[in-house]
């Protein structure tokens, strides 16, 4: 005789883009659950800011609260779910359901990235699960991967597309010619860009998400504050076309990177637009997916690849997480969240890459010369170089070698003082064609 499935009672907090959605699918997918997991998931309370507002969901009279605390401390709720998002009240919502000895499922990006270290203890303490898969990449399954399939290996990189609003504009502009601002227009009407795309255009949202890789990757604490980020506001026509030409295309990459250092070893975490080679995977990830691409010692090159928002797949990623701390509630188990000690972050002026120059300069002998005698100074190599157009519209496009970002800086700045320099234009790093 089958047994009786385990009823898990779930609180919800936040019902909107994605606690919307994830309704749904706890409704459609109840009966496979059930099939494959042994558990029947109840959505028992829904803590909204209104109670009034159509969501479109068949709820039982007396599920929505506007009391998130009492959803997450309520004796009879045995999983938490928080799709809030922001720091607080986020955070103190988690630590006390996690004091209760609840197991916590949660999408917030910005609140792992700052307190994760915080709350995986306050969970290793209370004995029960801390997720969040879906605070990464959306519906690519990368969290898990990292934490348990991965975790023996020597992980040496993560580098990849974690933002799918700044890859929707960027494949705008390579395909379609559309200008930065127009293809930004078309993102917010197509509901991928908020109103205020600053977190994603300026690259915070990629940042905190590299944080977060980092972290798991590398068994260590990284937070939000850590990362550099450049973001993708200033990426020209002259830019697309200029990578285009020399078979790149420009993507806004998150990069991971364990380096030895003079005291051991030493991580560094990035974001920024850079000119990736035309044969890398990561090129051809288009419109709002997303894609990680993992280097291990052993494992060699892995890519994830899928939508990384949305409500639908956000949505997924937290189901899948609800699942596992459901199961592991009924089994009284939980699953490590190991973010480690603090390791050496390296500066931004330390690390090291080849870079794409554009410069607008006089059409007369000696500039190249001059121009070169800069590069030399600061001990930068350029690996190719070349003129576009003539007279007042001159423009030198170069490429170096791999150089440290101080001595790069340096060069630009004295570039810039040059009088035959009219102006230094982009400055974008490249992926070397061989990684």
């Amino acid at each position: 005789m089958t047994s009786a499935p385990a009823i898990v009672r779930v609180g919800l907090l936040g019902c909107g883009n994605v606690g919307g959605p994830l309704v749904s699918l706890v409704d459609e997918r109840r009966e496979a659950i059930v099939d494959g997991a042994g558990v029947r998931l109840d959505i028992t309370r829904v803590a909204v800011r209104s109670l009034t507002r159509d969501r479109g969901l068949d709820l039982d009279d007396g599920v929505l609260t506007l009391d998130a605390e009492s959803v997450a401390t309520d004796p009879d709720i045995d999983v938490v779910v928080e799709l809030i998002g922001g720091i607080e009240p986020a955070r103190e919502l988690i630590l006390a359901a996690l004091g209760a000895g609840k197991p916590v499922v949660t999408g917030n990006k910005e609140l792992i990235a700052n307190h994760g270290a915080e709350l995986a203890e306050a969970a290793a303490r209370a004995g029960v699960d801390l997720l969040f898969e879906a605070a990464v990449a959306g519906g690519i399954p990368i969290v898990r991967p990292l934490r348990e399939s991965l975790a023996g290996e020597d992980i040496t990189r993560v580098m990849g597309i974690v933002n799918g609003t700044t890859n929707f504009i960027l494949t705008r502009m390579t395909e379609e010619g559309t200008g930065y601002a127009d293809a930004l227009a078309e993102a917010q009407s197509l509901g991928y860009a908020e109103r205020d795309p600053t977190a994603d255009v300026e690259g915070y949202d990629a940042g905190a998400k590299a944080a977060i890789i980092a972290s798991l990757a590398f068994g260590t604490r990284v937070v939000a504050g850590d990362v550099y980020h450049e973001g993708i506001s200033g990426i020209s026509a002259h830019d697309i076309a200029s990578a285009s030409r020399l078979d790149h295309v420009i993507k806004l990459l998150a990069v991971c990177e364990r380096l030895p250092g003079a005291d051991g070893p030493e991580v560094a975490v990035r974001v920024h637009p850079a000119m990736v080679p035309a044969q890398h995977p990561l090129a051809g990830v288009r419109d709002s997916f997303n894609a990680v691409f993992v280097e291990g010692a052993s494992v060699g090159d892995l890519m994830f690849y899928g939508r990384g928002a949305g409500g639908g797949p956000t949505a997924s990623a937290v189901l899948g997480d609800l699942v596992d701390a459901a199961v592991n509630r009924t089994k009284g188990t939980a699953a490590a969240v190991g973010f480690g000690g603090r390791a050496r972050i390296r500066p931004i002026d330390e690390q090291r890459s080849p870079f794409y120059l554009s410069l607008d300069v006089e059409d007369r002998p000696g500039v190249l010369r001059s121009i070169a005698e800069v590069f030399e100074t600061h001990d930068v190599s350029i690996r190719s170089l070349e003129q576009e157009g003539i007279g007042a519209d001159a423009r030198i496009v170069l490429i170096t070698h791999v150089a440290r970002e101080a001595d790069l800086r340096a060069t630009v700045r004295d570039l810039r003082g040059l009088p035959t320099v009219h102006e230094v234009g982009s400055v974008i790093r490249v992926v070397a064609s061989e990684e």
